[in-house]
């Protein structure tokens, strides 16, 4: 699916250049894979960070996406506008929370985000269609970010 083109309104303001990624949402095919991309550098900084202070950061980070995602899609007349990928940092993030190090797990965390960010299996696909606002927009990919955290931590389970 190609992206809707965004008004240059949007993209010289400020205000919503969270909510766009930095303007990798606005890549030309692909933009939640490019937004999720955003995700990686954003988690080698948290690597480190203890637990607690990983989560907090991860909320914090959340909240500032429903109100970056819900001003920005106002301003496009758009749910959920293919451009807005600030929730896909926050569902790689959630995905990352308890990863073993290594960049095996980096990318297969990448890899079923975007598979559960994509299938939307139940209740994602739900959520993706009656909540609205910012909250909806944040809050499909956040579970599409548990749902890729349990599995890798099911695959670190089962691994040798």
């Amino acid at each position: 699916m190609k992206p809707q083109a965004l008004p240059p309104s949007v993209l010289k303001n400020p205000l919503h250049w969270p909510a766009l990624g930095f303007g990798l949402g606005a890549a030309p095919f692909a933009p939640g894979t490019f937004g999720t991309l955003l995700g990686i550098p954003i988690y080698l900084l948290l690597a480190g960070v203890p637990l607690t202070g990983y989560l907090c950061a991860v909320a914090g980070l959340f909240l500032l996406g429903v109100a970056a995602c819900r001003v920005t899609a106002r301003a496009l007349g758009v749910h959920d506008h293919p451009a807005i990928v600030f929730d896909e940092v926050v569902g790689f993030l959630i995905t990352m929370a308890l990863a073993p190090p290594g960049w095996w797990w980096l990318a297969a965390g990448f890899a079923l985000f975007r598979l559960f960010d994509i299938w939307k299996p139940w209740p994602i696909r739900w959520i993706d269609r009656r909540v609205h606002g910012g909250v909806g927009i944040m809050l499909d990919d956040a579970l599409a970010g548990v749902y890729a955290l349990l599995v890798l931590q099911l695959i670190a389970w089962l691994a040798p």
